[in-house]
């Protein structure tokens, strides 16, 4: 296990495998799992030859369960403080759901030279709640009941979103993956709860507007129409022309945890993005759906 410590003195827990000298690619989970979520991912990436990190954010999984700084600028100031760490250079940051508010906010922020390209999968920005700027948001209640589910029993609220909306085992032709709502519990269940509530506000609330417009490096966006949980209309179809250099690959019948069960299709997806010379400027694409 490899653990480093902050400058707030926060410990991450990260893995990092493959060897040191492989082009980089850096894994940020959504809320409220671990690294592990990347499980299928690192395998396969490291396959390809690559060099694979992924950390558990503060509070969640395996690292120290945080107090204070459960906020989106500490989550990126920690991401900036392991790169720097590893001496990551031109790395591919993928982000899932929160970990793609996660890696929006590091990229705009990235030290020279250390970020090649991101890849956000069914990812939180621009801003999940309903508002001015974004009025097919989810109205603020959806969230407050997030809060009420996880401080009143997280353990069954934890049940019912992996074994529901989060891999779309609630819709009537889908085939449960036992496994996959278990492991989903597991690495909730090791999280902390405080930092675990506290991060609801951060993913519904953290306008990433201005984050978007300042990355400069290609982005590719992975969304589904059928996400259950970060709703298409008001995510990365906004994102997208936002950006300076982003392509949307939109599908129509994909769950929003798509990386694990549609994990070949993912990564195929990713592997092309990251080998592509460079992806050209892009308000859209036309809409895929899974076979």
């Amino acid at each position: 296990m490899d653990v480093f410590t902050t400058s707030d003195g926060t410990d991450i827990y990260y893995k990092d495998w493959g060897p040191k000298d492989a082009p980089a690619m850096f894994f940020h989970h959504g809320w409220p799992l671990s690294a592990d979520e990347w499980d299928g991912q690192l395998m396969f990436f490291l396959g390809e030859g690559f060099r694979v990190i992924a950390h558990d954010r503060r509070g969640h999984g395996r690292s120290t369960q945080t107090d204070n700084g459960n906020d989106m600028d500490t989550y990126a100031a920690d991401v900036i403080e392991l790169v720097r760490a590893l001496d990551l250079k031109n790395a591919v940051h993928v982000g899932h759901s929160t970990g793609g508010g996660e890696a929006t906010r590091y990229a705009a922020r990235a030290d020279p030279g250390r970020l090649s390209k991101v890849i956000l999968i069914s990812a939180i920005p621009p801003v999940m709640v309903r508002k001015d700027s974004n009025p097919d948001g989810l109205p603020i209640e959806t969230f407050d009941g997030y809060r009420q589910a996880v401080a009143a029993n997280r353990a069954q609220a934890y049940l019912e979103i992996a074994a529901g909306p989060f891999y779309g085992f609630n819709r009537p032709a889908a085939k449960v993956i036992e496994g996959s709502v278990r492991n989903w519990w597991r690495q909730a269940m090791t999280g902390g709860i405080k930092a675990q509530y506290e991060c609801i506000k951060v993913f519904s609330e953290t306008d990433l507007t201005e984050d978007l417009k300042a990355i400069d490096v290609p982005v590719l966006l992975l969304h589904s129409k059928d996400d259950q949980v970060v709703p298409y209309v008001a995510s990365a179809p906004l994102a997208v022309k936002l950006l300076k250099n982003g392509t949307l690959k939109t599908f129509e019948d994909l769950p929003h945890g798509m990386p694990v069960t549609h994990a070949e299709l993912v990564n195929a997806e990713i592997l092309a993005f990251v080998r592509s010379e460079g992806a050209a400027a892009s308000a859209g694409a036309e809409p895929a759906t899974a076979a």
